[in-house]
């Protein structure tokens, strides 16, 4: 593949940050080609770019999507994400984020294709020291998620020893909002993320919202999340592609904004942008 080319190709480019992703490249006069398995993407939300159906366990069919697109770097988003059920089926995460990424960059190096930039997470990270977390904090997860997200992380350097494969890792926190011209936002189901969830028990889509932990070491009991914009998270994509297209090193970097919110803080919110009151109440 010609490096200079600005086909790029997006995993998981039918879900919530890599849609967004997509219209930022777009915007930057990328041409993104979306593959997607829609286990929990969504077709609708291919708006730029073409649209190929497949699984990263289909080798051939990566390599084929590789070679005929003409792309000359890939984001890859294509992951299972859900902390608590990489607890329950660690299996199910290993065969998905390890295999089948590494499936990805074997198809990647036979098709001549040398940049990536990497979706990881803060959960690699695991129990923090101390916080802000610097991107030298000791990586020691404590989950199946994010312990298969940093051995990726690993094949992605050794990958770059070995091969000279360009990449940049991207930990962020907690993706939040959606596309501000409205065109695509957050659609998981079922939904788990708690700015949706409160903004649903608002509009009264839901009874309450449950409120998961009051006894955290906070000013209020509750959980304290640094929540990214996803419209800053896929800029910060489109910044680590720029950064390789310029011969920059490979390494990765911490997405968060330095501040957190806890949930009563969130939900707080809610409350004074849609003037409703969220029924909010203590899991037992």
């Amino acid at each position: 593949m010609g490096a200079g080319s600005r086909n790029v190709l997006v995993t998981g480019g039918a879900g919530y940050i890599g849609s967004h992703t997509c219209k930022a490249l777009a915007a930057a006069g990328y041409s993104p080609v979306t593959l997607d398995n829609l286990a929990y993407g969504h077709r609708w939300a291919v708006r730029w770019g073409p649209f190929e159906q497949a699984d990263l366990d289909d080798r051939q069919a990566v390599e084929r999507v590789l070679r005929e697109h003409r792309i000359g770097a890939v984001i890859h988003f294509a992951a299972y994400a859900y902390v608590g059920e990489s607890m329950t089926d660690p299996g199910k995460y290993f065969r998905n984020n390890v295999v089948n990424t590494l499936n990805l960059l074997e198809a990647m190096r036979a098709a001549g294709v040398g940049r990536i930039v990497f979706s990881s997470t803060c959960a690699t990270y695991g129990v923090p020291k101390g916080v802000p977390i610097a991107e030298d904090h000791p990586q020691l997860p404590v989950n199946p998620y994010g312990e298969s997200k940093l051995f990726v992380e690993r094949a992605l350097h050794w990958n770059g020893v070995a091969h000279g494969l360009r990449w940049m890792a991207l930990r962020y926190f907690n993706a939040a909002g959606a596309d501000p011209d409205g065109e695509i936002g957050e659609d998981h189901d079922p939904e788990t993320h708690l700015i949706p969830l409160a903004i649903e028990a608002a509009l009264g889509r839901r009874p309450d919202l449950q409120v998961m932990g009051t006894d955290y070491p906070t000013a209020d009991g509750t959980a304290i999340r640094d929540y990214v914009h996803v419209t800053d998270l896929a800029d910060a994509h489109l910044r680590a592609l720029h950064h390789l297209e310029g011969d920059g090193p490979s390494g990765a970097l911490n997405l968060g904004t330095g501040r957190g919110h806890s949930v009563r803080e969130v939900v707080a919110m809610v409350e004074r942008v849609t003037g409703r009151k969220v029924g909010a109440r203590d899991a037992q």
